[in-house]
């Protein structure tokens, strides 16, 4: 359901085409939210259908025709009301966990070596935020002049930022209570 919202938050920005839209996934919520092309385009037609959006085509002689998306009142009102609604806190569900919950039936170095690899993915995943998303964030700013948005960008990746820095925490910490664990 979100991606619906997400969408339209974009569009609301400005038209763009599906293709357009990946690219602002890719660069701009990916750390929180993804979406493929595959998903992105099913989505628009039942928007189109449904009065959120309009849609025209852009001849091109040497390309494939554009097709370019925007948003509607109707649209706007819909985000608008989305926006508003009080969100539940979201459940985890992270199948690593369920390794971890049963993984007393594995040796000591076999459970501290999937904790060691989750350490590094989480590491590299920080790192990714704090330099080439945080990066992306301020480019955008720049190129848009949508600073007051540009603000909001930057709460959700500092949400990704705790996100990660919660999870290394976790690990470091679980990775110690292990190494003291007897091996039975």
């Amino acid at each position: 359901m979100s991606l619906k919202y997400a969408l339209l938050g974009f569009l609301s920005y400005q038209p763009m085409t599906g293709y357009d839209l990946k690219q602002r996934f890719d660069h701009s919520i990916d750390h929180f939210w993804n979406a493929e092309l595959s998903q992105i385009y099913p989505t628009l037609t039942r928007m189109k259908e449904e009065g959120l959006l309009t849609m025209d085509v852009e001849f091109q002689d040497d390309k494939p025709n554009r097709k370019v998306y925007h948003i509607t009142n109707s649209g706007r009102d819909e985000l608008r009301h989305w926006l508003l609604e009080l969100e539940d806190a979201p459940q985890i569900r992270i199948s690593f966990l369920i390794k971890v919950f049963f993984a007393g039936m594995l040796k000591k170095e076999d459970v501290l070596a999937q904790l060691q690899h989750q350490l590094a993915l989480h590491q590299a995943q920080l790192v990714d935020y704090q330099e080439t998303v945080r990066n992306h964030i301020h480019e955008n700013i720049e190129a848009t002049g949508m600073k007051r948005d540009g603000e909001f960008w930057e709460l959700t990746l500092e949400m990704g930022i705790k996100f990660e820095e919660g999870w290394i925490e976790w690990c470091e910490e679980t990775i110690e209570k292990i190494e003291g664990m007897n091996d039975e």
